[in-house]
Protein backbone atom coordinates (compact mmCIF):
# COMPACT_ATOMS: atom_id res chain seq x y z
CA UNK A 1 0.00 0.00 0.00
CA UNK A 2 2.97 2.27 0.86
CA UNK A 3 4.36 1.80 -2.42
CA UNK A 4 1.59 2.93 -4.36
CA UNK A 5 1.33 5.98 -2.15
CA UNK A 6 4.51 6.34 -2.86
CA UNK A 7 4.42 5.79 -6.91
CA UNK A 8 1.16 8.04 -7.11
CA UNK A 9 2.79 10.91 -5.23
CA UNK A 10 6.14 10.49 -7.34
CA UNK A 11 3.98 10.25 -10.49
CA UNK A 12 1.82 13.79 -9.09
CA UNK A 13 5.50 14.92 -8.72
CA UNK A 14 6.57 13.95 -12.07
CA UNK A 15 3.34 15.82 -13.60
CA UNK A 16 3.66 19.06 -11.33
CA UNK A 17 7.27 19.62 -12.60
CA UNK A 18 6.21 19.02 -16.31
CA UNK A 19 3.36 21.41 -16.16
CA UNK A 20 6.22 24.14 -14.69
CA UNK A 21 8.27 23.31 -17.29
CA UNK A 22 5.72 24.14 -19.88
CA UNK A 23 4.77 27.13 -18.51
CA UNK A 24 9.11 28.10 -18.01
CA UNK A 25 9.71 27.29 -21.82
CA UNK A 26 6.45 29.45 -22.27
CA UNK A 27 8.20 32.29 -20.15
CA UNK A 28 11.92 31.56 -21.64
CA UNK A 29 10.46 31.85 -25.03
CA UNK A 30 8.43 35.40 -24.55
CA UNK A 31 11.49 36.81 -23.03
CA UNK A 32 13.77 35.64 -25.97
CA UNK A 33 11.36 37.33 -28.13
CA UNK A 34 11.14 40.28 -26.25
CA UNK A 35 14.91 41.10 -26.58
CA UNK A 36 15.18 40.11 -29.69
CA UNK A 37 12.73 42.90 -30.36
CA UNK A 38 14.99 44.78 -28.24
CA UNK A 39 17.88 44.20 -30.20
CA UNK A 40 16.35 45.00 -33.29
CA UNK A 41 14.88 48.62 -32.15
CA UNK A 42 18.16 49.25 -30.64
CA UNK A 43 20.35 48.53 -33.95
CA UNK A 44 17.11 50.51 -35.76
CA UNK A 45 17.83 53.29 -34.03
CA UNK A 46 21.73 52.62 -34.10
CA UNK A 47 21.37 52.61 -37.94
CA UNK A 48 19.10 56.41 -37.72
CA UNK A 49 21.50 57.60 -35.52
CA UNK A 50 24.35 56.87 -37.80
CA UNK A 51 22.86 58.37 -41.17
CA UNK A 52 21.73 61.32 -39.07
CA UNK A 53 25.40 61.95 -38.14
CA UNK A 54 26.90 61.36 -41.79
CA UNK A 55 23.73 63.58 -42.91
CA UNK A 56 25.30 66.36 -40.51
CA UNK A 57 28.72 65.67 -41.37
CA UNK A 58 27.97 65.94 -44.64
CA UNK A 59 25.96 69.83 -44.12
CA UNK A 60 29.23 70.96 -42.04
CA UNK A 61 31.72 69.82 -44.72
CA UNK A 62 29.67 71.36 -47.66
CA UNK A 63 29.51 74.48 -45.07
CA UNK A 64 33.41 75.10 -44.41
CA UNK A 65 34.17 74.18 -48.49
CA UNK A 66 31.49 76.94 -48.93
CA UNK A 67 33.25 79.32 -46.12
CA UNK A 68 36.58 78.30 -48.12
CA UNK A 69 35.70 79.23 -50.87
CA UNK A 70 34.31 82.62 -50.09
CA UNK A 71 37.68 83.31 -47.88
CA UNK A 72 39.80 82.52 -51.16
CA UNK A 73 37.50 84.39 -53.43
CA UNK A 74 37.99 87.50 -50.95
CA UNK A 75 41.83 87.11 -50.79
CA UNK A 76 41.89 86.87 -54.04
CA UNK A 77 40.18 90.17 -54.83
CA UNK A 78 42.06 91.51 -52.09
CA UNK A 79 45.79 90.35 -53.88
CA UNK A 80 44.31 92.17 -57.20
CA UNK A 81 43.79 95.47 -55.62
CA UNK A 82 46.85 95.38 -54.04
CA UNK A 83 48.06 94.81 -57.47
CA UNK A 84 46.48 97.42 -58.97
CA UNK A 85 47.51 100.22 -56.70
CA UNK A 86 50.86 98.97 -56.66
CA UNK A 87 50.51 99.25 -60.60
CA UNK A 88 49.29 102.62 -60.10
CA UNK A 89 52.13 103.87 -57.92
CA UNK A 90 54.42 102.76 -60.10
CA UNK A 91 53.36 104.91 -62.86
Amino acid sequence: MRKIILAAAIATSALGLAACSGETATETEEAADAMAADAEANADAAVEAAGEATEAAGEATEAAADATAEAATEAADAAEATADEAMKAAE
